[in-house]
């Protein structure tokens, strides 16, 4: 499953005293803010190619753990592309031949991808598949195909050749030799369904991190209000904040370019392709953070976004209700979407400038 690495982590400052920019009080008190503790169960396990972890802050909640990341293995054999057995391999083992029946999980996060591959101008395509097995990028045998290749698969890159029988639950690829390739949206489907067994289990204080596909639930146990999130420097290793936004019961998923990418001369191909060309995306975004509600909809956005640039990628999230981001440019420059305005601090020592878009 082609994936974003992470490149958001999270500050969760136990402190007695309160963030700037949080309220010392969370606006209802009630019983669950009494069986937390900063002391969480937690786990860390390497799945779906990446470092997934699940902090609880509730009290006695082991088994909520565990049901947590049995999700995540449910679903990740599921979907995983090029894993036997996946039901997304099912369907382009069976492409231009028949339909597959596939499971609810699957079905439904197909129909997802179709969403926003009909809805992001075409910047986002769930049949990306044929490119991204071209390219092979963060993988050891990664390279920068010819021309002849890419032109070969570009029209086998068309999400609207993927046909959907809802009454039978079948994925159909009409054309011989489409793939699909759900990486830009999988993980943030499977952190939404992760949030779902932890709050039917009576988690009602969590971080639930799947490679940089933050999701935090509840109020923080230190304050019984919003967590920080740290906003990853994508020029430096993991843990080197540029800056943070309190948050809660919100998700933040980031695309960047310097964590899988292909050098060839000078050149920086980042693993981020772009449907309408066969190419990695070339312009001058270095990462793109979205904040929003549902990590499946933040992890489709952060794609889609990246591959609009700064100035239409930022009008593309300031027309969506409930939805923010933050870019960070290759010249050090971070820009904001509306709703972060009085929320989002930039460390003072981070190397990097708040700017402003340029209105015409």
């Amino acid at each position: 499953m082609k994936r974003k690495l992470p490149i958001v982590f999270l500050l969760l400052l136990m402190l007695l005293t309160v963030v700037t920019g949080c309220s010392t009080k969370s606006k209802t008190q009630n019983k669950s803010t009494t069986n937390l503790t900063t002391k969480p169960t937690e786990d860390t396990q390497f799945l779906m190619g990446t470092v997934c972890t699940i902090k609880i802050y509730n009290k006695n909640k082991s088994a909520a753990l565990d049901d947590g990341f049995a999700r995540i293995k449910k679903l990740a054999d599921e979907i995983t592309v090029n894993q036997k057995g996946s039901e997304v391999d099912k369907i382009n083992a069976e492409a231009g031949k028949k339909p597959v029946k596939v499971s609810a999980d699957v079905y439904d996060l197909c129909k997802k991808a179709y969403y926003y591959s009909q809805n992001s101008h075409e910047s986002f395509d769930m049949a990306i598949g044929p490119f991204t097995s071209l390219w092979r990028i963060g993988f050891p045998d990664a390279h920068k195909p010819t021309q002849k290749q890419i032109d070969t698969r570009l029209p086998l890159v068309n999400y609207r050749n993927v046909k959907f029988n809802d009454a039978e639950r079948t994925v159909y690829l009409t054309r011989k030799n489409m793939k699909l390739d759900l990486g830009g949206i999988a993980k943030g489907y499977i952190t939404d369904q992760v949030k779902k067994v932890l709050v039917k289990d009576g988690v009602t204080s969590a971080i639930i991190d799947l490679g940089g596909n933050v999701y935090v639930l509840g109020p923080s146990p230190t304050n019984h209000s919003n967590w920080t999130v740290g906003i990853q420097d994508p020029k430096k290793s993991r843990g080197t904040a540029i800056g943070s936004i309190p948050e809660m019961n919100k998700t933040i998923v980031t695309s960047g370019i310097y964590e899988r990418y292909l050098k060839v001369g000078k050149t920086i191909y980042s693993h981020l392709m772009d449907p309408k060309t066969g190419y990695p995306f070339q312009n001058n975004l270095m990462g793109v953070s979205i904040v929003t509600k549902n990590s499946v909809d933040g992890d489709a956005l952060s794609t889609a976004t990246f591959d609009k640039g700064l100035e239409k990628g930022y009008q593309y999230i300031e027309h969506k209700k409930g939805t923010d981001a933050i870019f960070i440019t290759k010249d050090k420059k971070v820009y904001i979407t509306s709703g972060l305005k009085n929320k989002f601090k930039l460390f003072k020592d981070s190397g990097y400038k708040l700017a402003e878009i340029k209105t015409r």
